[in-house]
Order: structure tokens, then sequence, then C-alpha cells
């Protein structure tokens, strides 16, 4: 059901320290790494889910992302599985995808998302 690992979600404190690590040290233009990017999550506010996030876990991996070629198709199949959907419809990703996702509680502690990325993504 799933393709590649389309992004990896990491929770940062501080963007710009956060884009330094990884397009400095780690030498990734854009945070592209092959097919796939990770994703900087800088919370807008303490009452945001970022926000949150990093009062309860700290800096750290957020969420993995996997693509999917159709996002309806796969929350289907996902729902029937018994697995638990935080979005039951999909919503507008970054890059203009299509996303949604997967409770933790179902998914062995890791929420997960899927992508179906634009015509044309990647």
């Amino acid at each position: 059901m799933f393709g590649r690992i389309d992004h990896i979600g990491v929770a940062v404190e501080d963007l710009e320290a956060g884009i330094s690590l990884y397009e400095k040290s780690f030498a990734m233009e854009l945070l592209d790494i092959g097919d796939g990017h990770v994703e900087l999550l800088a919370p807008l506010g303490p009452d945001t889910p970022v926000g949150k996030y990093l009062e309860r876990k700290g800096p750290g991996l957020h969420h993995v992302a996997y693509a999917v070629d159709d996002v309806d198709a796969a929350l289907k199949r996902l729902s029937a599985a018994g697995i638990e959907l935080i979005d039951s419809e999909p919503r507008v990703g970054i890059r203009d995808s299509r996303v949604a996702f997967l409770h933790p509680r179902s998914t062995g502690g890791v929420l997960t998302e899927i992508v179906e990325p634009a015509e044309g993504g990647h």
C-alpha cells in the first residue's frame, strides 16, 4: 500500500538552527534527501500541535510520511484494517499534496502520515 518514504517530520525549537544543521552540517540542499525530504516543524506558539509536542517530548522525530498513489483509497483500506485515523478525509499538505494522519495508537507509537504527492511532484 505504501510507496517510498515521502518525508520525515522533525520538531525543532529553533527553525534557523534546524536549517543550519541539515543544510550546512549534513549538506542537504533544500532538506531533500534522495526522493524524499526532511520537514522541519517549529511551533507557531505553545498551544499549537507542534508546541504541545515539544513541551511533552522535546525536539526530535515527529512523524514519518509514506507516499501513496491514492490517499482516499489508502484511508479506506487502513480504516477497514482497523487503523485509527486522525484524518478521515485528506487535507492539503506541503507542495500541494493531499495528506492524512494515522493515530500513533494504531501504528506502533509512530505518528504516521500518508501523502499523495501533487501531479508531477515527488
